[in-house]
């Protein structure tokens, strides 16, 4: 067997106590540790330039050209660290530590490597601390200078079979956490930003059930209020699993391919909700994002999360690519990254690996394999599934007609292809009760009972859908059945709490059954999900609407100013007459009267009477005749 000689840079990694850990649970370790393998330290050691030489179970020997690119690999991996730990119980941590080591090696023919240069770096690996790093003197003269870092002379050590003494300097934990160059390289960030999205397509199967919560959000006038922790504190306050999924970028060359990376991304949000302990931004929220550059530290401040994920997709044809990478919003490091390719027709299966990757790179479990359903909930029939991306692109047009149309015909299209693909149900059955909240129905009562029974066709197939009980508590509302909706509403929230349309229907349709006051609790949690949603607008409407049922006038003006701040509409008039005239304000009083009745003609206070929604609830019915009296009293016609 041939060998050659070389002068080389060689680092050795191993997991402190693997034994104890494996011990107690074999099964999570070792999945973990393949996690860690394909998710960060592989995709890291190519961004690098190393060459893995051999695995050594619970470690590794990897050799380098440049003891830089070594030191630089393990000052990356060991800042990643600290994420992927948080959360999991001290025994049950995964630490590495590193030796590295320039000297002269031998390597064979069939490329190991052998030699006093590997066994003073498996040495030096053997006497440092947890989370750091260990060189010899020979690879701490070639960085010394280079990297602005604070090793500490360990002095002169005797190592374990080797004949002289080896002076070693180390680089500890803390020093490379309070490090203020944890920033990974510009050339590492892009490189692993193709190394690490493996997660292919997984997801456009799905998501269009989180769109048509999106919709839900505003085009049904859903409560919100504006957050109570200033921007500077929220991320001291966010939950540790906390992320926003950003827009993915659309690689394909065809602006019409949009719709498909929407999905995808639509669907990452709804899953990554069934994550235990997980908050998840809605997807409202990170819309306002697409396509423009974002400073990750910056978006975690705005929005309290810990996490940015974000991403492209590619669709060529029948197949797919998606590239994804998770960013700490905290360090601004990479904290995950992966690939998939995949074809069209196999989403499903592609999303349940993704989701189930990227929770174990965060250290958790999926509540449930239940949760994704991803075989029995996402039937990959690839076209139904491309019509029904197709009806909530139009969908989530603005509000027209003509798009309300193209989204129902998109819809009906994927039903006769598959009659129980959910998606289109829940989209279905969202539309047509848009379509009747909005006066755009031929025929408002069976638009509603056909809302109603396509959001029950949905559950009846797929029960623990927390988007299908969202869809069916908006149909319900239509028809005036508050206690239905509600009893719906937190039926969804049971099954999905990162769900913030929910929320705010069980907070605001308490108006209706006499129980106002309770109605903010799930307004307030609804926007801090999504505190940039399109429909805030609305939402701060719905807020003063509540104030003002409790006659809380100055609070209801408030809300109100704010809502015509964002886009004004007629309904903020109503509440604004009204209250202007109980506060004394009369000439405010009728200037509202006079823009409400140049946006809404011939507006009276007997409409706005008849616009109860239905209710018999003597106390709302009360609430909502102080609100008339208001408006006989700013000067509005009451016929």
């Amino acid at each position: 067997m041939s060998e050659t000689r070389k002068i080389a840079a060689i680092l050795v990694s191993d997991i402190v106590g693997y034994s104890r850990l494996a011990g107690a649970d074999e099964d999570r370790i070792l999945a973990r540790l393949r996690g860690l393998r394909s998710d960060l330290i592989d995709p890291t050691i190519a961004v690098h330039n190393g060459r893995i030489v051999k695995r050594t179970g619970d470690g590794s020997i990897v050799e380098f050209r440049s003891v830089v690119d070594a030191v630089r690999l393990a000052i990356e991996l060991q800042s990643a660290m600290p994420e992927r730990n948080a959360g999991v119980r001290p025994e049950r941590r995964i630490e590495f530590r590193v030796g590295i080591h320039l000297g002269d090696i031998v390597e064979e023919s069939d490329g190991d490597l052998m030699g006093d240069g590997v066994n003073i770096a498996a040495r030096l690996e053997g006497i440092c601390e947890p989370g750091g790093i260990c060189l010899s003197d020979d690879a701490y003269r070639q960085v010394r200078d280079k990297l602005k870092r604070e090793f500490v002379d360990l002095g002169e050590k005797q190592l374990k079979n080797i004949a002289r003494p080896v002076r070693a300097y180390a680089l500890s934990a803390a020093a490379i956490a309070a490090s203020a160059d944890q920033q990974p390289s510009k050339r590492s960030a892009s490189a692993a930003a193709s190394g690490r999205g493996r997660w292919a397509a997984l997801i456009a199967a799905c998501g269009v059930a989180a769109l048509a919560a999106g919709w839900f959000g505003w085009r049904t006038w859903l409560p919100a209020q504006t957050l109570a922790v200033s921007a500077s504190d929220t991320l001291k306050t966010a939950p540790r699993l906390s992320l926003v999924v950003l827009p993915f970028e659309n690689l394909s060359g065809d602006k019409e391919q949009d719709y498909f990376a929407d999905g995808i991304t639509d669907d990452l949000t709804t899953d990554l909700s069934h994550l235990p302990d997980s908050f998840v931004i809605a997807r409202n929220t990170a819309f306002t994002y697409k396509g423009k550059r974002v400073d990750v530290k910056q978006l975690g401040r705005e929005l309290g999360v810990r996490y940015v994920l974000e991403g492209s997709v590619r669709r060529v044809g029948e197949n797919i690519t998606v590239n994804a990478q998770l960013i700490s919003t905290e360090t601004g490091a990479h904290v995950w990254a992966d690939r998939f390719d995949g074809e069209r027709s196999k989403l499903g299966e592609l999303q349940v690996e993704f989701v189930a990757r990227l929770a174990n790179s965060l250290g958790v479990e999926l509540v449930r394999a239940e949760a994704l359903r991803a075989m029995r909930e996402r039937p990959n029939n690839p076209d139904a599934v491309d019509l029904t991306l197709r009806g909530f692109a139009a969908f989530l047009l603005p509000d027209t007609q003509a798009n309300y149309v193209e989204a129902i015909d998109d819809f009906e299209r994927a039903l006769r292809i598959d009659p129980q693909q959910e998606r289109a149900l829940i989209g279905l059955s969202a539309v047509l009760s848009a379509n009747v909240l909005f006066g755009w129905s031929a025929d408002p009562a069976e638009d509603a009972d056909r809302a109603e029974a396509l959001a029950s066709q949905a559950l009846l197939a797929y029960p623990e859908n927390s988007r299908a009980h969202t869809a069916k508590a908006v149909s319900l509302s239509v028809k005036g059945q508050s206690d239905a909706a509600i009893a719906e509403a937190e039926a969804a929230i049971a099954l999905d709490r990162n769900n913030p349309f929910a929320h705010a229907l069980s907070g605001f349709y308490k108006m209706f059954i006499g129980r106002t006051a309770e109605g903010f609790s799930g307004v307030e949690t609804a926007l801090r999900l999504s505190p940039r949603d399109p429909g805030r607008f609305a939402w701060e409407w719905y807020i003063c609407h509540l104030h003002a049922h409790l006659a809380q006038w100055d609070q209801a003006i408030e809300w109100c100013q704010k809502s015509n701040a964002t886009q004004p509409m007629f309904r903020t008039y109503v509440d604004l007459a009204a209250a202007f005239a109980w506060t004394g304000r009369d000439a405010d009083a009728r200037a509202a009267v006079a823009e409400l009745l140049k946006q809404k003609p011939g507006y009276t206070g007997q409409q706005q009477w008849a616009n109860r929604r239905k209710s018999d609830n003597p106390t709302y019915l009360r609430e909502e005749q102080r609100i008339v009296e208001g408006l006989r009293k700013a000067g509005l016609p009451e016929q």
